[in-house]
């Protein structure tokens, strides 16, 4: 009887994937033969964003993210084609659903995560695309009714400091203009800061229509309008410059009348070049003015929130929810035009490992064999 090697002289032999003496072209080898979802597995927790290459480019990425840890990538390699082949049918065809593959442990542990026998994808249908798309599109219009968050930031803000941390689309401009307006009400002076000049400029159109052009100024690095109005929209960079005049003395008349600071983006705090412009405006931001801060990715807004407190006068109160107003979906475009749901469900699953549609696998290995060729 031939061994492996006779029986296969040109391909390596996957006894010898523990070996030592195994080069980079015979561990290519290997890998150019394996499947491409043994591949993605492989690549769990090693190569960032894996399941956007293609083979080619994965196994290139799985051979230099190797050169410091061979070893392991050899071991699960071993590990994986070992499972496949006590359970993938006699037709070479792969399972529907592979588990992932985590780094290789350290000596004397073990980190790997077994294919328990006869697992595959749920057996619930998969959501067509027709429910995918209901309701995508304009809602049809109805009467505004703030939601309970928002009553309680705007009625916070008329006592404390306040920041809103709520995913993206929940409505924190609402917040951010209801309190603007309600400051301009009471004769006292609004600034609102944006990191950004091109978001200052958005801004800048958009409460201008809401509040008319004569109650509106911006000042950026590079533009100068009507800077006495009552609302000013500005970057950061420049609010911060102004409460440095005002610390040495130069007192600006806007800051004598100062009732509101709104601060957008304000997750600029944690930006390692960009954060201590945040800091010191929340610093030397005069005391009878209130701090309005707005995020959507504030990691840590309860910190925040307290050192506010320890260094200003007045508390700081957090309102915070995870409920997305707009829910996300996701979905796979084909080259060919073809749309598909990336998941079995309508909304994007929370847990990780989630199931793929069966037509978004279908698509993805159709690209795949008209895309990669062999070397």
């Amino acid at each position: 009887m031939r061994s492996y090697r006779e029986a296969n002289p040109l391909t390596p032999d996957p006894s010898r994937l523990t070996k030592e003496e195994m080069t980079t072209d015979e561990l290519e080898k290997i890998l150019a033969q394996q499947p491409v979802g043994r591949l993605h597995r492989l690549a769990q927790d090693r190569i960032h964003r894996h399941f956007r290459l293609g083979k080619m480019r994965l196994i290139d990425a799985l051979l230099r993210h190797s050169v410091e840890n061979r070893a392991g990538l050899e071991s699960d390699l071993q590990v994986l084609m070992q499972e496949g082949s006590r359970t993938e049918p006699p037709t070479g065809r792969r399972r529907k659903s592979e588990a992932p593959v985590g780094r290789a442990a350290r000596p004397g542990q073990s980190n790997r995560q077994t294919i328990k026998p006869g697992e595959s994808e749920p057996a619930e249908s998969a959501t067509d695309l027709p429910a995918f798309l209901e309701g995508i599109g304009v809602p049809p219009p109805r009467p505004f009714v703030p939601d309970a968050w928002q009553e309680e930031a705007l009625a916070h803000l008329a006592e404390t400091d306040v920041i809103v941390s709520v995913p993206t689309g929940s409505g924190k401009t609402y917040v951010a203009s209801e309190a603007a307006r309600r400051a301009i009400e009471s004769d006292r002076t609004v600034i609102y800061t944006s990191p950004l000049k091109a978001l200052s400029n958005t801004k800048f159109t958009e409460f201008s229509k809401l509040f008319g052009s004569d109650r509106v100024g911006i000042l950026t690095g590079d533009r100068r309008d009507n800077p006495q109005a009552p609302l000013l929209i500005m970057t950061t960079e420049i609010l911060r410059n102004l409460l440095y005049d005002a610390a040495s003395g130069e007192i600006d008349v806007r800051l004598d009348t100062l009732g509101l600071v709104i601060m957008d983006e304000s997750q600029y705090l944690a930006d390692p070049e960009r954060g201590v412009v945040w800091e010191e405006t929340i610093i030397f931001c005069p005391a009878q003015a209130r701090l309005l801060l707005l995020s959507a990715s504030i990691g840590n807004p309860q910190d925040v929130a307290d050192w506010i407190t320890n260094i200003r006068q007045t508390s700081c109160h957090l309102v915070r929810h995870h409920r997305r107003s707009v829910p996300l979906r996701a979905g796979y475009l084909h080259p060919n035009g073809k749309l598909t749901p990336l998941f079995r469900s309508v909304g994007i699953p929370h847990s990780p490992g989630a199931p793929l549609h069966p037509e978004a696998k279908r698509l993805f290995t159709q690209y795949e064999d008209a895309t990669l060729r062999p070397r």
